[in-house]
């Protein structure tokens, strides 16, 4: 069932679905140890390179189930959203995020799903990011002129790479596996340097 073509997002089967897959996906970041505040900047300090697996497989996933499916015919590739891309504020999204990240030790979802298994510390890791998007949302009339710079032009990145969705999600696939070799390499010669 295609809950957005549907117009079923909002509805209460919707919301039910949304209430099951983020409790589902909630209480495999706990077991994964996401309910820990020093999980996250681990990477940053090369120690544990859990996030960038999690966030790889979380990507790779989707682009080569997409592929199948469309093949299929399941699924309309061509119906699919894709966002403008603007570099600038992105980047300086992107660095501020990774900064909170470190800071904080936890993005927001792990740090909701931390809250919900207890942990009150994350309360304020929550607070402080709640004041930070309405922090933006008061100056975003300020920031229009830089919210707009460097635009993009909207498509996929196999797209912007001039290759088909299946090369690209088998590229992906690649840069994740080498990742995963690397990072685990990385892991093991970090362990003998500063043993437990």
């Amino acid at each position: 069932m295609n809950l957005y073509a549907n117009d079923l997002l909002g509805s209460p089967i919707g919301l039910l679905l949304a209430l099951l897959i983020g409790s589902g996906f909630g209480f495999k970041l706990d077991g994964a140890g996401f309910g820990s505040s020093r999980k996250l900047p681990a990477i940053f300090y090369l120690r544990d390179f859990a996030v960038l697996k999690v966030m790889f497989s979380a990507m790779v996933t989707p682009a080569i189930g997409l592929q199948v499916l469309g093949a299929f015919g399941y699924v309309d590739l061509a119906a699919l959203y894709v966002p403008e891309s603007i570099v600038w504020p992105q980047l300086v999204g992107g660095l501020l995020l990774g900064l909170g990240f470190v800071g904080g030790g936890w993005c927001p979802g792990t740090a909701a799903v931390t809250l919900a298994s207890g942990k009150l510390d994350a309360l304020v890791f929550l607070v402080g990011a709640g004041v930070g998007s309405l922090a933006f949302v008061g100056l975003q009339p300020q920031l229009t002129d830089f919210l707009h710079a460097g635009p993009c032009a909207i498509g996929s990145l196999p797209e912007q790479l001039g290759v088909s969705g299946p090369v690209g999600a088998g590229a992906l696939l690649a840069v994740a596996l080498l990742a995963f070799v690397g990072a685990t390499q990385v892991e093991r010669i970090m362990a003998r340097r500063n043993p437990a």
